[in-house]
């Protein structure tokens, strides 16, 4: 009996030793199974829980983990979410919760780097905005216990797109507008406002009287956006969409397929990099109203409008109810017609019509000489007879475009009129001035 008192003893000692570990890790296994809460010291039993599955806490711990840590690769590849790149000129609002010292808005140099308290310098261009949170939240691990770090966008910066195809004036463009982001809410703003923290404008009003809205479609998805003027407005903000783009370029072209034009984007890296692309049908816009088809543009995009192999008259003419295309433009008439020059006609006008405008033609006239210079760099050159019934967008009456070259002939007698004048001209002021001569003396 002594020695199994003794065993007894030893091994109370030792359970009194480790209570503090044992009862520390009852009490996480309680809190994790919600059935109650163990203390040092004392055990308090909750009341009775309702029936429950219970979760492992392996799987908890995970998906504790999760909520800090990026989405792996292959499942952001199915999540549709904003894939905003980051780059020089953007400024953004770094909060760690219960730490004001460390927050504020920052912006990326020139040199992609993003000046932080504490952290220094840190090269944050190519990030979305979550892997930057994440990126953030990692780092500032060395100087602050479990940190919560919120990031988001307060300034966009201009973007950089190429406007090929199909289009007046194919190249590169910078195209920016109101992109500076107000608060989330009236409310919102009150709150931040209250706790000291930073001051946002708040949201302005939704206006504008260009036919040029649009919404975020596949390639860039989001809420809060309205339609107002000329991009997207998200939250006061207004983004450059793809109706901006074809509007810089100078509109498009009698071959423009707008039933077919692509969209080209580069992904971040923590996607796997590489580009994508996407086909619109813009013709729905101009028709339809489908304002899905007027994306969001970012930094690096490729706006690329296909060409048809016949002229879209009709489709021209929708472009030239909006301010697509601009709503007149100018070809060059010379020859025999009354007004010689620049002549102004409205968009999806034809040849005749430029002739009337240009006060028509004179009696005496030849076959009409018309020029046009592609994209391509080719010359289309027609010569044909005047023929005022022709039909619209016919071979000797084509609906013209920005810089043709109407030149009307000389007929047979007409030529023949201009090269007497040529000869007899200087004829007669030989004998005007043997005239005058003669009667000096």
């Amino acid at each position: 009996m002594g020695e199994e008192g003794d065993s007894a003893d030893v091994v109370l000692m030792q359970i009194y030793t480790h209570m503090p570990g044992l009862c520390q890790l009852i009490n996480t296994f309680g809190a994790c199974l919600g059935a109650g809460t163990l203390l040092m010291g004392q055990v308090a039993v909750a009341s009775p829980a309702p029936q429950r599955t219970a979760v492992p806490i392996r799987a908890k711990t995970q998906a504790a983990a999760t909520a800090n840590s990026p989405i792996p690769a292959k499942s952001r590849s199915s999540v549709i979410y904003d894939t905003y790149i980051l780059g020089p000129g953007d400024s953004l609002q770094v909060e760690l919760i219960d730490i004001p010292e460390l927050s504020g808005v920052y912006s990326i140099g020139p040199d992609g780097t993003m000046y932080l308290p504490r952290l220094r310098a840190l090269y944050v261009e190519g990030l979305t905005v979550e892997e930057l949170r994440y990126f953030l939240q990692q780092q500032f691990k060395a100087y602050v216990r479990s940190p919560e770090v919120y990031v988001r966008p307060v300034t966009y910066r201009p973007i950089r797109v190429y406007v090929g195809g199909e289009v007046r004036r194919p190249g590169y463009y910078i195209l920016s507008g109101a992109q500076k982001l107000s608060g989330v809410s009236g409310s919102a703003d009150s709150s931040i406002a209250a706790d000291g923290g930073a001051n946002f404008s708040s949201r302005p009003g939704v206006s504008g009287a260009d036919l040029a809205g649009g919404s975020q479609g596949a390639l860039a998805s989001g809420g809060g956006s309205a339609i107002g003027g000329s991009g997207v407005v998200t939250f006061g903000a207004l983004f450059p969409t793809v109706f901006d783009a074809i509007k810089t370029a100078e509109g498009i072209t009698p071959f423009s397929n707008l039933a077919d034009i692509q969209v080209t984007r580069r992904q971040a890296l923590g996607v796997g990099g590489g580009k994508i692309r996407t086909n619109l049908n813009f013709l729905s816009l101009l028709s339809e109203g489908d304002e899905s088809q007027n994306i969001r543009l970012f930094d690096g995009d490729v706006v690329y409008i296909t060409k048809s192999t016949v002229v879209l008259r009709d489709q021209l003419l929708k472009a030239g109810q909006t301010n697509l295309n601009p709503k007149f433009l100018q070809v060059f008439m010379s020859g025999r017609v009354n007004t010689p020059g620049a002549v102004t006609v409205p968009q999806g006008g034809t040849l005749n019509q430029a002739i009337a405008i240009a006060g028509g033609l004179k009696l005496l006239r030849g076959q009409i000489s018309f020029i046009r210079f592609t994209n391509e760099g080719e010359v289309d050159r027609r010569v044909f007879s005047y023929s005022p019934g022709a039909s619209s967008n016919s071979l000797k009456n084509p609906i013209l475009v920005a810089g043709d070259i109407i030149q009307v002939q000389e007929s047979a007698l007409s030529a023949g009129v201009t090269v007497l004048q040529e000869i007899t001209a200087p004829l007669l002021g030989i004998y005007a001035t043997q005239q005058v001569f003669s009667n000096l003396k």
